[in-house]
């Protein structure tokens, strides 16, 4: 039998490149700074307002409280013996440093108010664990992906009308862990441009790049482009997330349907996304800011309750309750957005 030669085989590769480029710019037919036929637009998204689906997500998530917070504590209690909880010996170091460095600045219940705003920073992007091993990394983003598979799993039955136990939630929605850590894994190459724009910031800052003039200008230009890109890609991310929990679906098969759902709407999603993590921004600057200012003049008045980890223990639940809700809030933008071009068809 004659072998097909490197002429053939070349031809033969650059035929299917070529079709698969053709049918990509049929289900895309945007190009970039080029105007877009009235025929090739796509209709607008329709999509409730801000406020409005915020309240429909915490209506639908409400009525089945008891499931999510159950999966919820289920989560904190494994977090805490698995990677561990917050060091309160890190959080009373930290309360230290602030009330020494702040003295000086504010007077009175501004600066306690003050220094309560600054350890609410510090804690919220650190989570008061400084030494996490490696192993610990991966079990943490582990727990964090069958929280998702589990709050999906449930909310897609139970908006089908189906009684849902917690016990088959855990044993079933784990089967796609697999196809979920390739996107987990996809996700963190994505962010690669958002990290070289984080070193480039700690570095032009150390260096007094930022003080002023055209070199901070041009800095923040294209730290803004490099942010911007990342937060692009992991949009449609997010939602092939979701499509991956479908049976038979693989992880790159839901990235191009995600991509193809996205077409023409990814800023508006982009904008739903970026208002989740305001909401939830504020909820724990509502909530930490006031157990900080009451753990301070609690320990301040009982010498003996030092030892007590309220803001750790504070921390670990919100970090529960937040990776529940916003893993039903991205279901439900997901699915609000099939509906809406299910009801098109």
């Amino acid at each position: 039998m004659a072998t097909p030669s490197k002429q053939t085989s070349f031809k033969e590769g650059y035929v299917w490149a070529r079709q698969r480029a053709s049918r990509f710019r049929m289900k895309r037919p945007h190009r970039s700074f080029r105007p877009t036929s009235r025929r090739d637009a796509l209709k607008p998204l329709k999509l409730p307002g801000y406020w409005s689906f915020t309240f429909r997500v915490n209506k639908l998530l409400w009525q089945h409280k008891k499931l999510l917070l159950t999966l919820a504590t289920i989560y904190a209690v494994f977090y805490a013996i698995l990677v561990g909880l917050g060091s309160q010996e890190t959080y009373t170091s930290l309360v230290e440093s602030i009330q020494e460095s702040g003295e000086e600045i504010l007077v009175g219940g501004w600066n306690q108010l003050a220094q309560a705003g600054l350890l609410f920073v510090s804690v919220a992007s650190s989570g008061l664990n400084l030494e996490i091993t490696e192993t610990q990394q991966v079990i943490g983003v582990i727990l964090l992906l069958f929280v998702w598979l589990t709050t999906v799993w449930m909310l897609r039955r139970l908006m089908a009308g189906q009684k849902v136990k917690l016990r088959d939630a855990l044993y079933n929605a784990g089967a796609p862990i697999i196809p979920m850590g390739v996107l987990a894994g996809v996700m963190v190459i994505q962010l690669i441009p958002a990290g070289i724009a984080a070193i480039g910031y700690a570095a032009a800052d150390a260096s007094g790049l930022l003080l002023g003039g055209i070199e901070a200008m041009l800095f923040w230009v294209a730290a803004g482009s490099l942010a911007t890109l990342s937060l692009f890609w992991i949009t449609s991310t997010f939602f092939a997330m979701a499509i991956v929990t479908l049976p038979g679906t693989y992880p790159f098969r839901a990235l191009a349907i995600a991509g193809d759902m996205l077409i023409g709407r990814r800023l508006k999603v982009l904008l739903r996304l970026l208002w989740m993590a305001v909401m939830i921004i504020v909820v724990w600057a509502l909530v930490l800011i006031p157990i900080i200012l009451l753990d301070g003049w609690t320990k301040g008045a009982w010498e003996a309750a030092a030892w007590v980890p309220t803001v750790p223990l504070v921390v670990l639940g919100l970090t529960s309750l937040t990776s529940v809700w916003s893993s039903g809030y991205i279901y439900l933008l997901y699915r609000q957005i099939v509906d809406e071009d299910s009801r098109r068809d």
